[in-house]
């Protein structure tokens, strides 16, 4: 007999060295169709009257919970790379991006998330790009921040018949990453430059100087930014101080010959999150630009598109506890412990319940702000309400997101905490929200400047308030102490963010029953009722959480 016929079969059977078993394991999130799992997002779609644009956000919504959720990971793996110098010594100050970040941003423009609000009139594209913006949000944040400035700059480019050609190209659904030109390309994205070493949010403290140019072309700037965000891009939006006051100014990458304008990347910020996107630090040594607005009205140029940018924020928020709860809802469902889904254990349904009602009343209210906004070009009334809302929804909304992405987290254990996992670059990400555009204190400050100094921003939200109080009873009794404390000779600093809490869960709750909402109550008994502890997963016990969680995430 050979000498392999006699060894013993149970000795090299490979089974027998399987050390463990996994049954049922969760499977893969993706693909999934985030347009059609988000029943909030669709009735307040359906509420805003942008319904019309409907079929376009569910193939985005396709889109992000597909190839754009595999793209984030791809992107934030491979940071960007700063290059000084090309291999003959030459500056280029170059970043190099992965290709995913490429692709995100290229179906991000071709869909409209930066441009759709100024490439249609009416049929509310603003609402309808907000929503955009929320979707992409969800399958890579770090895109958002390019996308975002490049919304946000369009209205006030516009303004200067000379940049008309940017603000176009700005608003195109076309995405071009050559460094060329602006002429020699059909669209283009914007970054910013605002805060210096010494200033932080204090921007009339900036040092950089602007020296008009002769023959009317343009100002030379000299000076450094302490952040410089998205350094590819095509041009950027510079604070600097003119001979006349604080400016603003628009920074193309390459001058019109084809040269590279003068200033130096000196470093790529190491940062918690937003990995997939690029953050420097820039040296200006005679860099030509092109003001925008008045000297002395930098500040208020700006301004403009500090609406818009808060709201962004607060889609950010909104579309990271969104991802997070999916994300945890997701693999409760599935994960078996103690003899039980993890779904069917009374405690974590509390805790999926609480992530559900939280996600939802974020988003409500974010797409409420957007309506406002879309109506505040012909409406005096919406536009101070737009003003001060979008102040207290973006202190609001970013201050909870850590935390609520921190307890999704908590329901996948150890599997939320490693970089297969989306939830680790969730809540990397979710800080910076509530960081950048200024921070909590500079937006609760701002409301309190807002009511001291803007009688139509108070009297919107006075109203804003009255509505609410005629919508239900605990509304009614919490809009009453607010206005009591709104009467008010002047409402102290230090109570600045309890103001501005009180009236953010207000107007949450109120556009949660203005979209009809089911998850209304149990919003206003938890948050505003008294029946809430100071964690989540501390919701009374007699609400509906199977009904509650059907709701948030279709099996």
């Amino acid at each position: 007999m050979r000498e392999q016929d006699r060894r013993d079969p149970e000795t090299h059977d490979p089974s027998r060295f399987e050390t463990h078993r996994v049954d049922a394991p969760p499977p893969s999130f993706e693909p999934r169709d985030l347009w059609a799992d988000d029943v909030a997002l669709r009735e307040g779609i359906a509420l805003a009257g942008a319904q019309g644009h409907a079929d376009s956000l569910q193939a985005y919504g396709r889109l992000a919970g597909d190839e754009l959720y595999r793209l984030g990971f791809d992107a934030n793996r491979d940071r960007p790379r700063l290059r000084t110098h090309d291999r003959h010594g030459r500056r280029i100050d170059v970043v190099e991006f992965h290709p995913a970040y490429h692709r995100l941003l290229e179906q991000a423009k071709a869909h409209g998330v930066a441009g759709l609000s100024w490439q249609e009139k009416g049929r509310r594209a603003h609402v309808a790009r907000a929503a955009l913006s929320y979707l992409h949000h969800q399958a890579e944040a770090g895109t958002s921040c390019p996308l975002t400035m490049t919304h946000a700059a369009v209205p006030v480019l516009r303004r200067e018949p000379a940049l008309r050609e940017w603000a176009d190209k700005a608003a195109a659904p076309r995405y071009d990453p050559r460094d060329v030109p602006v002429a020699g390309k059909a669209g283009l994205t914007i970054g910013m430059g605002m805060t210096e070493k010494q200033g932080g949010s204090d921007v009339r403290s900036n040092a950089t100087t602007a020296t008009p140019l002769p023959a009317g072309d343009g100002y030379a700037l000299v000076g450094h930014k302490w952040f410089f965000s998205a350094p590819m891009s095509d041009g950027f939006l510079v604070l600097a101080q003119a001979p006349g006051g604080l400016a603003c100014f628009l920074m193309p990458r390459r001058l019109a010959d084809g040269t590279k304008n003068a200033f130096r990347l000196m470093r790529l910020k190491d940062k918690l999150g937003d990995w997939a996107n690029a953050s420097s630090e820039v040296e200006f040594c005679g860099a030509q630009a092109w003001r925008v607005g008045e000297e002395g009205r930098g500040v208020a140029t700006i301004l403009e598109m500090v609406m818009l940018t808060r709201l962004d924020c607060m889609l950010g928020a909104a579309a990271e506890v969104r991802m997070a709860l999916a994300q945890a809802l997701h693999h409760a469902r599935h994960r078996r412990a103690f003899g039980r889904r993890l779904v069917e254990h009374p405690l974590m349904a509390n805790v999926l319940a609480d992530l559900a009602i939280e996600s939802e009343a974020a988003t409500s209210f974010a797409l409420h702000v957007a309506a406002v906004v879309d109506a505040a070009a012909t409406d005096r009334e919406a536009a101070a309400f737009a003003r001060i809302a979008t102040a207290i929804g973006k202190y609001w909304l970013c201050r909870r997101a850590p935390v609520l992405v921190n307890e999704a987290q908590e329901c996948l254990g150890g599997a939320g905490y490693v970089e297969d996992s989306i939830l680790p670059r969730l809540y990397r990400q979710a800080p910076l929200n509530s960081i950048w555009e200024g921070s909590g204190n500079i937006q609760c400050l701002d409301v309190l400047r807002a009511l001291s100094r803007e009688p139509a921003a108070t009297r919107a939200l006075h109203d804003a308030l009255e509505r609410a109080a005629a919508s239900h009873p605990l509304l009614e009794r919490e809009a009453a102490g607010l206005n009591q404390q709104l009467a008010a000779a002047e409402v102290p600093e230090a109570q600045a963010r309890s103001l501005v809490e009180r009236l953010a869960l207000v107007l949450q709750g109120s556009a949660l029953l203005a979209v009809g909402s089911p998850l209304a109550e149990a919003f206003l008994r938890s948050r505003l009722g008294g029946e809430h502890g100071l964690a989540m997963g501390t919701l009374p016990s007699d609400l509906d959480f199977t009904g509650i969680l059907s709701r948030a995430l279709p099996v």
